[in-house]
């Protein structure tokens, strides 16, 4: 959560401090135990590729509100786990301007972080395929119509969504519940002077990875998250070999397996030139998500000249422009997937020059600089509308 105090004309991170007393520690627990009986319920009737679901309650409650700092204007975040929605709009002041950065889709959705293609969210949810339930009042209308009840209490010149992609935004537009509020698209900012171009041969010298080799680079932060879409990769690797292709992949989950492959898995890197360092070392990023907003290593890749093949999901097309920066396939589809890869990997002067076109994207639409300018004429543009208000 972010607060804006136009005083200093900056925003600040509010740490939450737990409170220490035993009653708060036990009505914790009882919260707690509560949640988990409702979503555990559906256990057994769940589908394997079921996204992450955040209810709107939390076992926080009203603990958060109690520490929010003075300010003129707050902008949230992911929220997830954190903010308990009917605690957070009881407390919002009636006149403060509210902004809410989405970077999922459950705030308008009955809980799921992406609804893979259910569009249940643009009428009341309910009967949730994720869930593997056929009740029509099930958890996710229950929390559909919680989030309606605090939305239609707030008005729309004091609301604001931000969308970090056009395609978020369009969600929001078609959601029942989000539609009538104003909102703005401002994409994800990178520190582009760490995430920038690395020499290869030394990168791969690190790595141990041979320099004549085509180089494909994976990420998840878990492989095993079934919307990352590793299982399709594999299978676009199947017909691949003899092409001498090098796998590079990075994540938790244990080192993915794609037999006939020479690969290096990296479990996890905690340092973000390092992570600059992996990205130059690839010749191609490959972003086989079935659903995404706009993922942050998709811009890291682009920031360090390397070019990213991806299914044309969510928001990536934002950024993935065929011909460009890097080359699209339909969702899901493992031959186009092989065959966008194929079109760059063999092409070495098209690709050095979608190398150069990468860096230049980012430097003119994702850094730091300009999401931060963005956000700060949102804010005052906020303001400004509700100290009109206030002194009509």
């Amino acid at each position: 959560m972010y607060v804006y105090n136009r005083s200093t004309n900056s925003s600040a991170t509010k740490r939450f401090e737990p409170p220490q007393d035993r009653l708060s520690f036990h009505l914790r627990n009882f919260r707690r135990r509560r949640l988990e009986r409702d979503i555990h319920r559906y256990d057994q009737t769940s589908s394997k590729d079921r996204t992450f679901f955040s209810d709107d309650r939390t076992v926080f409650y009203k603990d958060v509100c109690r520490q929010i700092p003075a300010s003129d204007v707050i902008n949230l975040h992911w929220v997830a786990e954190f903010l308990d929605y009917g605690a957070f709009f009881d407390w919002l002041p009636g006149t403060m301007p509210l902004i809410w950065t989405l970077h999922d889709m459950s705030p308008f959705t009955g809980g799921c972080c992406y609804d893979l293609g259910c569009g249940k969210f643009t009428q009341s949810c309910g009967a949730c395929p994720q869930l593997g339930s056929k009740n029509d009042d099930d958890l996710t209308r229950e929390m559909w119509k919680r989030k309606q009840k605090y939305y239609r209490a707030i008005s729309s010149e004091r609301f604001h969504i931000v969308t970090p992609s056009r395609w978020l935004g369009e969600e929001v537009q078609r959601s029942s519940l989000l539609a009538r509020f104003p909102r703005s698209v401002i994409p994800y900012g990178l520190n582009l002077d760490v995430f920038r171009p690395r020499d290869r041969r030394f990168a791969r010298e690190i790595l141990a990875i041979p320099f004549e080799a085509k180089v494909l680079l994976f990420i998840a932060q878990d492989i095993s998250t079934e919307r990352k879409g590793f299982p399709v990769l594999a299978k676009a690797l199947e017909t691949l070999q003899g092409e001498n292709i090098f796998l590079l992949s990075l994540g938790i989950g244990g080192p993915p397996q794609v037999p006939g492959f020479a690969h290096v898995h990296i479990p996890s890197v905690n340092h973000d030139g390092l992570l600059a360092l992996i990205y130059s070392a690839a010749d191609v990023f490959v972003l086989p998500s079935l659903a995404d907003n706009l993922p942050n290593t998709m811009l890291e890749s682009i920031a360090c000249g390397t070019p990213v093949v991806a299914f044309a999901a969510g928001g990536i097309p934002d950024t993935v422009r065929p011909g460009i920066s890097g080359s699209l396939a339909q969702p899901g589809d493992a031959a186009g997937l092989r065959s966008a890869i194929l079109e760059v990997l063999r092409d070495d002067s098209k690709r050095a020059e979608m190398s150069t076109n990468c860096r230049n994207i980012a430097l003119a639409e994702y850094s730091l600089e300009l999401q931060a300018k963005r956000y700060v004429a949102l804010y005052k543009s906020m303001l400004s509308v509700t100290n009109a208000k206030r002194a009509s």
